[in-house]
C-alpha cells in the first residue's frame, strides 16, 4: 500500500476544512442573491417609495459603487486584524444593513442602506476567498475548493431573480433583503468554530491616504463607465474615467514608496498572478452581450422576467460543472491548456448565439449560451486559483482584493464599451427600419432603446404602424445581439491566444503537490503566522 510522503499529508485538508468551505459558502450566496435579486424588486419598490428614475439607478449602483471602492482596503484590513474576524464583523453589518434596508421609508433611505451594504459586501469575498487559501494549502485540493466557492456565488447570482420573483409573488418587496438575516446566524453561530484565523503579523498599520485614493481612482472609474453603459460616451463620462486613472497613477506610486503599501505593486511581477488577473479583467467584458440576451429574452422571445431567468438555469448548472471538472483535468494537464479550450468552446458558443433571428425562436440562443457557460467556467476557476497560489499566504487577503476588484472593472468594462456598441447598432438598424409617420416622442422613445421601443409600442395601442415598430424594434434588437455576441467571440479568441503564451509555464496541480510542501519558518505561534512559498511556480 502506497503511503504518501508526510509533508504531502501535511498539506492536504480534512473534513474540518471542508465544512468550513460549507460555512464560507454561506456569505459567498447571499452576496451574489443580494446582487441580483434587487432586479425583480426594483419596480415593486419604486412604486411603494416614489423612487426616481434617478433615485433607481443610485439603489442598484451605489451597491457595487461601494464595493468595488473597498475591495482593496478590506482586504488588507483583513490581512491584518484577521480574515475570520473581519468576515463575522463584515456578516452581522450586512445583516443589520439589510434590515434597514428592508424597513426604508423613503428611497433616501433605502439608497443609504445600500451603500451601507456594499461596504459590509467588500468584507465578505476577499474574506472567504483567502481563508480558502489558507485552509487549502495542497493546490488540487485549493483548486477544488476555489471552483466550489465560485460555483456558490454564480449560483446565488442565478438564483437570485428565481429568488426574488417567488418571494414577490407571497411577500412586500423589503423581504429579499432579509434573507440575510438567517443566513448571518447560522455563520456566526458554526463559523467560529469551524473556520481558523489567519493574519498577517508583519502587517504594518493602514495608510489612510492609500484608502483615500483608492476610492477616488475606482469609483470615478466605474460611474464613467456605467455612464457610458447607459448614455453613451460623453463630457461626464471622460472625464471621470480620465479622473480615475489619474489618481491611479498616483496610488500606484504612493503604493510603491510606501514599507506597507495597501496593495503591494510587486505582486504583479510574478507574471502567473498578472496574467491570472488579465485573464480575470477581460473574461469580464462577457457582461455585455448578456446584456442584450435578456433584453431578448423578453422583449423579442416575449418572456416574463422569472420564465427568462428560469431560462438561464441550465447556463448555471453548466458553469457549475465546468468548475469542478476545470481543476480535475488541470490535475494531469497544464492549466492554460484546460483555459485555452475552455474559451474556445465559449468562442464556439458565441457564434451560435450570433445566430439568432427576430421570429424569437431560441434554438440556436439556449445551446450558446450553455456552451459559452461551459466554457468561461474553467478560465474563471483556474485564474482565481493562480492569482491564490501564486502569492504568500500572508498576502492572500490583497490576493483575494486584486481577484475581486479585476473581476468588478471587467464587469464594468465590458458592460460599458461592448453595450455601447450594441446599442449604437440597435440605434442605426431602427433608425432605417421604422415606419414613417410616427408621433415624434413614439420616434424618440423607439430610437432610444429597445425598452423603450416596447413602450413606444404601448402607447400607439395597436394598429399597422405599432406592428411595424414592433418588427423594426425586433429587428434592430437581434442585430444587436448578434454583433456583441460576434464581438465577444472575437475576443474570447484573443484571451485563448493570451492565456496559450502567458500561462504554460504553469504546471499541472498534480506535478505541483507531488513537489512536496513549501518551506516553513520555524517561528513561534505558527499557527497563525506560517508564511509559505507559492504553490505556483515561476518554471
Amino acid at each position: 500500500m502506497h503511503t504518501p510522503p508526510e509533508g504531502e499529508l501535511s498539506l492536504r485538508a480534512g473534513r474540518r476544512e471542508w465544512i468550513g468551505l460549507a460555512v464560507l459558502a454561506l456569505p459567498t450566496v447571499l452576496l451574489a442573491l443580494d446582487m441580483s435579486v434587487l432586479y425583480m424588486a426594483l419596480p415593486h419598490l419604486s412604486a411603494d417609495l416614489g423612487a426616481s428614475s434617478l433615485q433607481q439607478l443610485w439603489i442598484i449602483d451605489i451597491y457595487g459603487f461601494m464595493i468595488a471602492g473597498l475591495l482593496v482596503t478590506m482586504g488588507n484590513i483583513g490581512d491584518r486584524i484577521g480574515r475570520r474576524r473581519l468576515l463575522l464583523i463584515g456578516a452581522t453589518a450586512f445583516a443589520a444593513a439589510s434590515v434597514l434596508a428592508a424597513l426604508s421609508t423613503d428611497a433616501v433611505m433605502l439608497i443609504a442602506a445600500r451603500a451601507l451594504l456594499g461596504i459590509a459586501g467588500a468584507t465578505l469575498m476577499p474574506s472567504t476567498l483567502s481563508l480558502i487559501s489558507h485552509m487549502f494549502k495542497d493546490p488540487k485540493q485549493q483548486a477544488m475548493a476555489i471552483g466550489v466557492w465560485m460555483g456558490c456565488f454564480l449560483g446565488g447570482t442565478i438564483l437570485g431573480p428565481v429568488v426574488g420573483g417567488v418571494m414577490l409573488q407571497f411577500l412586500w418587496w423589503g423581504s429579499v433583503f432579509l434573507l440575510a438575516v438567517p443566513v448571518t446566524v447560522l455563520l456566526l453561530a458554526v463559523g467560529p468554530r469551524t473556520l481558523p484565523e489567519f493574519r498577517n503579523p508583519d502587517a504594518g498599520r493602514i495608510d489612510l491616504p492609500s484608502v483615500v485614493l483608492s476610492l477616488a481612482a475606482v469609483l470615478p472609474f466605474v460611474y464613467g463607465l456605467k455612464q457610458i453603459s447607459r448614455e453613451g460616451l460623453d463630457v461626464t463620462a471622460v472625464l471621470s474615467i480620465a479622473a480615475g486613472l489619474v489618481f491611479l497613477v498616483v496610488f500606484v506610486r504612493r503604493q510603491s514608496a510606501l514599507a506597507n503599501p495597501l496593495l503591494d505593486v510587486s505582486l504583479f511581477r510574478n507574471r502567473t498572478f498578472s496574467a491570472a488577473v488579465t485573464m480575470t479583467v477581460f473574461s469580464g467584458f462577457l457582461s455585455g452581450a448578456y446584456l442584450f440576451v435578456y433584453m431578448y429574452l423578453q422583449l423579442v422571445a416575449g418572456l416574463t422576467p422569472l420564465n427568462a431567468a428560469l431560462w438561464t438555469i441550465p447556463m448555471g448548472i453548466a458553469t457549475l460543472v465546468s468548475l469542478q471538472v476545470g481543476p480535475l483535468l488541470a490535475q494531469k494537464y497544464r492549466p492554460a491548456y484546460i483555459i485555452t479550450g475552455g474559451l474556445l468552446l465559449v468562442a464556439a458558443g458565441y457564434s451560435l448565439v450570433a445566430q439568432v433571428d427576430a421570429s424569437g425562436g431560441l434554438g440556436f440562443l439556449i445551446p450558446g449560451l450553455v456552451a459559452v457557460a461551459a466554457g468561461i467556467g474553467p478560465a474563471a476557476g483556474l485564474s482565481a486559483s493562480m492569482i491564490m497560489g501564486s502569492v504568500p499566504l500572508e498576502k492572500a487577503g490583497a490576493a483575494a482584493s486584486v481577484n475581486e476588484t479585476s473581476s468588478e472593472f471587467g464587469a464594468a468594462t465590458g458592460v460599458a464599451v461592448v453595450g455601447m456598441l450594441g446599442m449604437s447598432v440597435y440605434r442605426s438598424e431602427i433608425e432605417g427600419t421604422m415606419p414613417s409617420g410616427l408621433p415624434a416622442d413614439v420616434a424618440a422613445a423607439a430610437q432610444e432603446s429597445a425598452p423603450g421601443a416596447a413602450t413606444a409600442v404601448q402607447r400607439l395601442g395597436g394598429g399597422p404602424l405599432a406592428e411595424s415598430l414592433t418588427e423594426a424594434a425586433h429587428g434592430a434588437l437581434t442585430s444587436a445581439l448578434s454583433t456583441t455576441a460576434w464581438v465577444s467571440a472575437g475576443i474570447i479568441i484573443g484571451l485563448a491566444v493570451l492565456a496559450v503564451t502567458t500561462m504554460r509555464h504553469v504546471p499541472p496541480t498534480g506535478e505541483t503537490a507531488a513537489a512536496g510542501p513549501a518551506e516553513e519558518p520555524a517561528a513561534e505561534g505558527a499557527a497563525e503566522e506560517v508564511k509559505e512559498r507559492p504553490v505556483f511556480s515561476e518554471t
